[in-house]
């Protein structure tokens, strides 16, 4: 068994979408080699930084990400594998890359409770000072004229009259 401890830069920019690991972002691995019957068993973990923005209020975002790994890099022979020994090396390339590609949120935020944009004026809710209506149904626009020009005593019946 063999333990190492490394930081290797990515090679290229890893992840579609919102977010993404950039080139030459160092990642540390954390590696335990064993030799096992069939092969070398990989196992450890690998930590770094992802960049994106964030799906609810677009602001850019830069949080850590830590994820464990394990896979038998088989010895070559008749059977296929999709990890195999190459002159006695491992190649963890794949391996982590797959890891942290996979662990990177869908839709990441930058807090929990991100309230996002304003849908009328694109303004951060979290930053905005007013108060944020709702939006009226055009449908219901002309009973909202009656109560913006009724009297508070005028808009309803009381009990005492019904």
């Amino acid at each position: 068994m063999r333990e190492h401890q490394l930081t290797v830069p990515v090679p290229e920019a890893w992840g579609e979408g919102i977010v993404r690991i950039e080139k030459d972002r160092p990642v540390e691995l954390d590696v335990r080699l064993e030799s096992v019957h069939e092969g070398i068993l990989v196992s450890g973990t690998a930590e770094t930084e992802y960049e994106g923005e964030c799906s609810r209020c677009l602001r850019e975002i830069s949080q850590g990400v830590e994820v464990e790994f394990q896979e038998l890099f088989a010895y070559p022979g008749d059977e296929t594998s999709d990890f195999e020994l190459q002159d006695d090396h491992v190649d963890l390339e794949t391996l982590v890359r797959d890891a942290i590609v996979l662990s990177l949120p869908f839709q990441p935020v930058c807090q929990p409770d991100c309230p996002g944009l304003d849908p009328t004026t694109g303004v951060r809710l979290a930053e905005s000072s007013g108060e944020v209506q709702d939006p009226i149904d055009p449908r219901w626009a002309a009973l909202q004229k009656l109560t913006e020009t009724a009297p508070a005593s005028d808009a309803g019946l009381s009990r005492e009259e019904n």
